[in-house]
């Protein structure tokens, strides 16, 4: 799987879709974190307060991985304005 974020909420949504799919409870990931199941939930509806550490920690139990690169431009298309 290879996403581009553009915005934190899809960081919330990759993470919890991530999250079901490897059938992990929100309880039990917040244990591995050693945080509450609330506070799981709502960095999943609200990831813009997550922090780096965090959200690196948070991808490596989920069996992803954060990978920064050089943006790509957009081919450039071959009609004429």
């Amino acid at each position: 799987m290879r996403q581009f974020i553009n915005t934190p909420s899809q960081v919330g949504e990759i993470l919890r879709g991530r999250r079901k799919a490897r059938r992990v409870s929100q309880r039990d990931l917040a244990a591995k974190l050693a945080i509450s199941q609330s506070r799981l939930s709502t960095i999943e509806e609200h990831p813009e307060g997550l922090t780096l550490d965090r959200l690196i920690l948070l991808a490596k139990l989920l069996g992803l991985e954060l990978v920064l690169q050089d943006k790509t431009d957009a081919p450039k298309s071959k009609a004429e304005w």
